[in-house]
C-alpha cells in the first residue's frame, strides 16, 4: 500500500459495506457464542446452577478480551484476522457482561442499559477530552487504542441489554426488535449520505445499533420455538456464523483507514 508522507496508517480498518456486513455477524457471534459458553456448557455446571455461570462466562471472556486487546496494540500495523478475533472477543464478554448486570445483579434490562450508556458516554467524553478526536481514522497509538477498545466493549454490552430490553420487556419479540434496529440503522445510512451531521457521530450511532440486531438475531437462532426462536444449537449457529466471518474475512481485502495530518 502507498502512502503519502502526510498519512499515517490506522490500526482499525477502513469502513466499508464490507466491514458492517462483517460487524454484524461478529455481533451475532457475540451472543450466540456468549450463549453456548453461560446457558449451554456452564449452565450444566453446579457452578451454573448456583447463579455464578454469566460471572464465570464473563471472567472467561474477560481474559479473553484483554489478551486480544494487548495483541492488537502490540501488532506495528493493522491486521484484519488479529481485529477482527479481538471485535468478536468485545461481543462475547459484552454479552456475558450484559446478562450478568441485567439478570444476576437483578437491575433489570432498563436500569442495565441506562448504566451502560452512561459508562459509554463517559469513555467516548474522556477519549475526545484527552486526545481530542473519537474518529477511528486517529486509532494509531497505543493510547488511542486503549479509548477505542474500552469504547467498544462499552458499546457491545449496551446493546445487548438494548437487544434484550427491546425484544422482551418491550414485548417485541426477536423479529420485531430486529426490525426496529434495522430500521433506525436505515435512518442513521440515510443521514450519512443526505445530511451534514457528523460522520463521526453517525458512524458511533451505528457501531452501536449494529450490536442489538446482532443480539436479536442471535436469540432468534438459539432461542426456544416457544420463546419466538428457532431453537438450533448454539454451538451449530455460532460455527456456522464464524466460518461465514472467516469467508468474509479472508475473501474481501479490507485496508486500514487512513489519517490525514
Amino acid at each position: 500500500m502507498n502512502m503519502t508522507a502526510n498519512e499515517t496508517p490506522s490500526k482499525v480498518p477502513e469502513v466499508t459495506l464490507v466491514f458492517w456486513i462483517i460487524k454484524v455477524l461478529a455481533t451475532t457471534l457475540g451472543e450466540t457464542g456468549g450463549d453456548a459458553v453461560t446457558m449451554s456448557w456452564l449452565g450444566e455446571t453446579t457452578a451454573a446452577a448456583t447463579g455464578f455461570g454469566y460471572l464465570i462466562g464473563t471472567a472467561i471472556f474477560g481474559v479473553i478480551f484483554l489478551a486480544t486487546v494487548l495483541v492488537q496494540i502490540k501488532a506495528k500495523k493493522f491486521h484484519p484476522i488479529l481485529y477482527w478475533i479481538t471485535i468478536v472477543a468485545t461481543t462475547t464478554v459484552g454479552t456475558t457482561m450484559a446478562d450478568y448486570a441485567d439478570r444476576s445483579l437483578g437491575i433489570g434490562y432498563a436500569g442495565g442499559s441506562t448504566l451502560l450508556f452512561a459508562l459509554l458516554m463517559a469513555s467516548l467524553y474522556t477519549w475526545h477530552r484527552t486526545l481530542g478526536s473519537v474518529a477511528i481514522d486517529t486509532v494509531a497509538s497505543p493510547k488511542s487504542e486503549m479509548f477505542y477498545w474500552m469504547t467498544i466493549m462499552f458499546s457491545q454490552t449496551l446493546g445487548t441489554a438494548l437487544g434484550d430490553w427491546t425484544a422482551d420487556s418491550a414485548g417485541m419479540g426477536y423479529d420485531g426488535a430486529a426490525i426496529v434496529f434495522g430500521a433506525l440503522l436505515l435512518v442513521v445510512a440515510l443521514a450519512y449520505f443526505f445530511t451534514k451531521l457528523s460522520h463521526v457521530a453517525l458512524f458511533w450511532a451505528a457501531f452501536i445499533l449494529t450490536r442489538p440486531l446482532g443480539a436479536v438475531v442471535g436469540d432468534f437462532l438459539d432461542k426456544p420455538v416457544d420463546h419466538g426462536g428457532l431453537a438450533l444449537s448454539r454451538y451449530t449457529a455460532s460455527l456456522t456464523i464464524l466460518a461465514l466471518m472467516a469467508i468474509m474475512v479472508l475473501l474481501f481485502k479490507q485496508r486500514p483507514a487512513q489519517r490525514v495530518h
